[in-house]
């Protein structure tokens, strides 16, 4: 059965591939469907929807913060899968559901798989997901649902766990560039860069995509040296805030921001 992501990754050649994230519920509560849409028209690759958690440990404040107004907007688990299974019919892109285990545990875990992918989705990250969990519980259900779960790597990640990851996973692999919380940098520095260059030396099954820090044309240019492409998140959940939800102007300053 085919997979969006797989087919995606299998097509693209030699282009380097751009995936934005934002936060479902922020800044308006009923925007996700044409934030989504017009990503897909300005041609960004896939989309990263971020179920919104009080308590996002990984995220740095930007998305701290859209995710705490997602909440009192009124957002939640069924209401984002709602809104996503109402667009569903329009997206030929992959749609990755980026969510603390938390929720999903609470809506039930093959509940989710099941109704996921029934609105659409082609992957999960889950980003406190311990790995024995995922291979004894969630890989199961995901895969009888058609969906990739994408872990997620940083420069402590041992060598031996990363070959594991990537024996036990499919789809691609998340590479966060830096140990540190999610946010925009203005540059990679030679210690992140040497982080790429080890991991891309090690010829991995899975293609891989860099995320955190990314914000500009040099951060962009860095991670599409040393990957299959970018993840870009607190930047543009900051830009989509600042342009009231509207997503075509918050793309507009993105692209002019990266360069492109």
């Amino acid at each position: 059965m085919n997979n969006k992501i797989n087919t995606l990754f299998a097509q693209r050649g030699d282009r380097k591939l751009l995936s934005l994230y934002f936060c479902a519920g922020c800044p308006t509560l009923d925007g996700t469907g044409d934030v989504i849409l017009t990503m897909q028209r300005r041609g960004i690759d896939f989309v990263e929807v971020g179920i919104p958690f009080s308590d996002p440990l990984a995220d740095g404040p930007v998305i701290q913060t859209a995710a705490t107004r997602a909440l009192k907007n009124g957002m939640t688990v069924k209401l984002l899968l709602e809104q996503l299974k109402a667009i569903k019919p329009e997206v030929t892109i992959p749609l990755i559901l980026m969510g603390y285990l938390n929720p999903i545990l609470h809506y039930g875990i093959d509940r989710f798989c099941q109704d996921a992918a029934d609105a659409g989705v082609s992957g999960l990250i889950i980003p406190d997901l311990p790995f024995d969990d995922y291979l004894s519980t969630v890989r199961p259900a995901a895969d009888r649902h058609n969906l990739r779960v994408i872990m997620l790597i940083t420069p402590e990640t041992s060598e031996e766990r990363i070959r594991f990851i990537d024996q036990h996973t499919e789809g691609f692999i998340y590479m966060v560039s830096s140990a540190a919380i999610t946010g925009a940098q203005k540059s990679f520095d030679e210690q992140k860069l040497d982080y790429f260059r080890r991991i891309n030396a090690m010829t991995l099954h899975n293609p891989r995509m860099i995320g955190f820090g990314i914000s500009n044309a040099q951060t962009l240019k860095a991670a599409q040296d040393n990957a299959a492409g970018a993840i870009i998140g607190s930047k543009f959940v900051t830009l989509l805030d600042e342009a009231g939800g509207n997503a075509d102007l918050a793309l507009d300053q993105l692209f002019e921001a990266l360069g492109e």
